[in-house]
């Protein structure tokens, strides 16, 4: 089986806490987001994993299926959304490329960017701070979680998922 039908065929279980802690829920409204033409798909992406996925409401954890998977260096902000929102602490996850003339990565810790990302309202245009930042797999998933159906969720790092059971 090669690596691309593999990748976009292998369900995974996305780590439901990265998701509730992100904000990243509440996408635009019209078409969903899709990756950047900059970014280069992963060659060897692997679904082994950190965190075991739990589900703040209770539940199980939720099954996605991954749709895409990218070789890049993400990192978590804190920023200010742009229209008018309450300031967003270590959001999690922004990916170099959604950062406006972000120079070489990885960013240190306590620089200040322009966020290009819009996969949150007022994120477009928003002046962050650098918190952190890793150089793991980023995956785009489409999963269903609280009833609300998510095509191509960005972004889950590669240690927030593990193989569906």
């Amino acid at each position: 089986m090669n690596t691309l039908s593999w990748r976009t065929r292998m369900a995974a279980v996305a780590a439901l806490s990265a998701l509730a802690l992100t904000g990243c829920t509440t996408l635009e409204q019209g078409e969903s987001p899709q990756p950047s033409q900059t970014q280069s798909t992963s060659e060897t992406p692997t679904a082994h994993g950190g965190m075991d996925a739990h589900n703040p409401n209770g539940g199980p954890p939720p099954e996605a299926t991954i749709s895409g998977a990218f070789d890049t260096t993400a990192y978590a902000v804190s920023f200010t959304p742009t229209d008018g929102g309450d300031p967003v602490t270590d959001h999690k996850w922004v990916v170099q490329e959604e950062l406006k003339n972000p120079g070489e990565p990885p960013l240190a810790a306590g620089t200040e960017v322009v966020l290009t990302a819009d996969h949150m309202f007022g994120m477009k245009g928003a002046e962050a701070t650098i918190d952190s930042s890793t150089d793991e797999t980023m995956y785009m998933v489409n999963l269903e979680m609280n009833g609300m159906k998510m095509t191509n969720h960005k972004w889950v790092v590669e240690s927030e998922i593990r193989p569906a059971q």
